[in-house]
């Protein structure tokens, strides 16, 4: 079987990562805080329709949000 091309590297230990010497993957990085960035505006955009469908500002949603999700686990517990 012939030797694969790729070469694994040294995993780091916690931190280390900060005071290495290595470059860093620029790639990678560009498209992992693009792929942040579009998901941000996604989820804000979303947030200002909903606002506008229901009245209710983004604190608001938020508390009703954590409200469903808090009573939805009351119901099993009591069963």
């Amino acid at each position: 079987m012939p030797s694969p091309k790729y070469r694994y590297e040294q995993p780091e230990k916690f931190g280390s990562s900060l005071t290495s010497k290595r470059p860093w993957n620029y790639d990678s990085l560009q498209f992992v805080e693009r792929l942040n960035g579009r998901a941000a505006m996604v989820g804000f955009i979303t947030a200002i329709i909903i606002e506008r469908l229901t009245g209710l500002g983004i604190i608001s949603q938020l508390r009703g949000l954590l409200g469903w999700y808090l009573d939805l686990g009351v119901g099993i517990r009591g069963v």
